[in-house]
């Protein structure tokens, strides 16, 4: 008999949830004695409120990675296009931030454990770094979150990664569950599931196995990389009726760059307002001789940027974040005088506002080198 837990935590979706408990059992209704099935949370046997209507749902047991053959964790029911505490990315972040995260990191470590996520649940374990490098699915909202954190964004409906199966959005928990009764049990079992629901089985599961197809060229326009926004033009001082010498044009283009690059010089202490909290980071930069050098620090952690550019007035860069979950952030600052404002951005999560106040002039950075 093999045995099946299936997690909740507070603002879980109730679909993602009990969709698969009920293949399960149903499952073992046609083939006896073959799952027990259970609802457990990571913290021991309690009342758990759904994310639909806060209905209570009652759990029997606490999560035990080391007893189960198979885990389901689902995603969560909240606001999709707000940031505040009721939205899914704050629910799914506070899981991510529970004794969850070190309980399945346990299961994953097991060959013989199956972890099958639904929808959001795949973002709870993205988000601890448990997905790193594992081609995974999601909710179709969520699939460039889950890139973001290091996974490897699959759009089919389910997902086969051997001991890690991924299930879609909402109603792909059934499909997921029966792939998963198919699996273990055999197609004649899931078949006879399938007519009792009166339901079928949806898509092409995806395996990394078989031939790989061919990648599609891409079909960009070859001047594309060529064309210049007006817009663009106007904020350096160029004009198509600019009639200029090139030299002269240059000139002014790089006066107006040294103008710029000075003013994001040294050390900041910022705040990035993430939907699951505030995040308190010291930057470092350092323009020279158009060399863009930064890292961020958080705690006793210093990460460097990746891929800084300075377009006009804005400095982009791109930074991997551990705390207080494992995210690929893109930011976009601008400054006045001593003060920085801008975005942070992960997938299609809201954007977090990036504040913060210049606290030296000389980077730590600077100051490194020039030790150096």
């Amino acid at each position: 008999m093999l045995n099946v837990q299936v997690v909740l935590f507070d603002g879980f979706d109730l679909l993602d949830a009990i969709a698969p408990y009920e293949v399960f059992c149903a499952a073992n209704l046609k083939a006896a004695n073959s799952f027990d099935v259970q609802l457990v949370t990571a913290e021991g046997a309690r009342l758990v409120s759904s994310g639909i209507n806060g209905l209570p749902i009652e759990a029997s047991g606490k999560l035990d990675p080391q007893r189960a053959d198979i885990i389901v964790v689902p995603g969560a029911s909240g606001e999709v296009d707000e940031d505040g505490p009721d939205s899914v990315p704050a629910i799914l972040g506070r899981a991510a931030q529970s004794e969850l995260t070190d309980l399945m990191k346990v299961a994953l470590a097991r060959e013989n454990c199956i972890v099958v996520t639904v929808c959001g649940g795949s973002l709870v374990l993205a988000m601890s770094g448990l997905l790193e490098g594992r081609p995974a699915v999601t909710n179709h909202l969520g699939m460039d979150f889950l890139g973001a954190t290091g996974a490897v964004p699959i759009a089919a409906r389910v997902v086969d990664d051997g001991n890690l199966i991924s299930g879609g959005g909402v109603t792909s928990g059934l499909d997921v569950a029966l792939y998963v009764v198919e699996r273990e049990l055999g197609p004649q079992i899931a078949h006879a599931v399938e007519q009792l629901f009166e339901f079928e089985r949806r898509g092409t599961v995806w395996r990394a196995a078989g031939l790989v197809p061919k990648a599609s060229k891409a079909s960009a326009p070859a001047t594309a990389s060529a064309t210049v926004r007006s817009d663009e033009m106007a904020s350096a001082g160029l004009h198509r009726s600019d009639e200029r010498e090139p030299s002269q044009a240059s000139a002014a283009a790089l006066f107006s760059e040294q103008n710029e690059t000075a003013g994001f010089d040294g050390d900041w202490d910022t705040v990035i307002a993430t939907p699951v909290g505030k995040l308190q980071v010291m930057l470092s930069i350092s323009i020279k001789d158009g060399v863009i050098q930064g890292t961020a620090t958080q705690g006793n952690e210093t990460v460097s940027f990746l891929e800084p550019k300075l377009q006009y007035n804005k400095l982009s860069w791109s930074l991997r974040i551990t705390k207080p979950m494992r995210l690929n952030l893109k930011f976009e600052v601008t400054v006045e005088g001593d003060a920085m404002l801008g975005v942070a951005k992960a997938g299609v999560l809201p954007a977090s506002k990036v504040t913060g106040m210049r606290i030296s002039q000389v980077s730590t950075l600077q100051a490194t080198t020039r030790e150096s």
